[in-house]
């Protein structure tokens, strides 16, 4: 037992060099993504400026205005432009969803790896829409909520499409050992999701309360943004299985009821807006 556990520390000390290299070997975000996410700390910022560079990225701009007219906003009448977005949106709501279209399309898919790319998204979108709608109820800001929800699981992304060959052991360990992905991912690289996650976010110089938002994910005692980000996770498992217990997220909120059911029904119309254009 001894053996085998000296055996594996050393040979996942490797593989932590090895996905801190990785890391940096990825493809970079669209500068435009990369400069609105640099935004979030700035206060001085050319919202024309922005808007024409965000304009020139015909597929983004598409994505973009499709989000912005769906029942994620619910608004009455239908924007056609970056510019008119932001007028109407106003900044940091079309910066969420400029941010969610260019990361989503950031990583690609490798053929053969043991993840499932679509759900993986899915999931990610669900605990977006969640931290949004629970920002609310946590007097915390709805935009970084979102955008921490939605890359809350990076990490798994970074070591499935990496390391595809090491992550099918991984998805094995967790079978035989009926474990969590944290627990498999440890066993098989030394390094969890969440770790290999807060390392990309800090290469892609995502603010700090999102880097810091992604590492604690799985700590229900995070501070703030974390903590949206632990409930929020939960929930979209929730929302994705009926089975899921959100039970510690109502306790924590001291929500009724009422407003249980409103937080869903909310949740669930936007999750199924947003997958329907950004995975198809």
């Amino acid at each position: 037992m001894s053996t085998t556990v000296s055996t594996t520390v050393s040979t996942n000390q490797i593989a932590i060099d090895d996905v801190v290299r990785n890391i940096r070997d990825l493809p970079s975000l669209p500068a435009v993504v990369a400069e609105l996410l640099a935004s979030m700390e700035q206060d001085d910022i050319d919202l024309h400026a922005l808007a024409a560079k965000i304009a020139l990225d015909q597929a983004l701009t598409a994505k973009t205005l499709r989000l912005a007219n769906s029942s994620f906003y619910g608004m009455q009448s239908t924007v056609t432009t970056i510019q008119q977005a932001m007028a109407v949106l106003g900044f940091h709501s079309v910066r969420t969803l400029v941010t969610a279209c260019g990361v989503i399309g950031g990583v690609p898919a490798v053929p053969g790896m043991a993840l499932d790319f679509d759900a993986f998204w899915r999931h990610s979108i669900a605990t977006a829409v969640c931290a949004r709608t629970l920002a609310r109820h946590m007097k915390q800001s709805p935009d970084t909520a979102f955008t921490a929800g939605l890359l809350h699981d990076l990490g798994t992304l970074v070591l499935a499409t990496r390391f595809p060959a090491e992550y099918a052991a991984v998805e094995a360990w967790r079978r035989r050992h009926d474990s969590s992905a944290g627990a498999a991912q440890l066993a098989v690289f030394g390094i969890d999701h969440a770790e290999a996650g807060s390392a990309l976010a800090a290469h892609w110089k995502f603010p700090r309360k999102i880097q810091e938002a992604i590492a604690g994910h799985h700590d229900p005692d995070a501070p703030g943004a974390g903590q949206n980000i632990y409930l929020a996770n939960l929930l979209a498992h929730a929302l994705e299985d009926d089975g899921a217990d959100a039970a510690p997220v109502w306790s924590t909120l001291g929500l009724d009821q009422d407003t249980q059911q409103e937080v869903l029904d909310t949740c669930r119309l936007v999750f199924n807006d947003m997958c329907q254009i950004l995975v198809g």
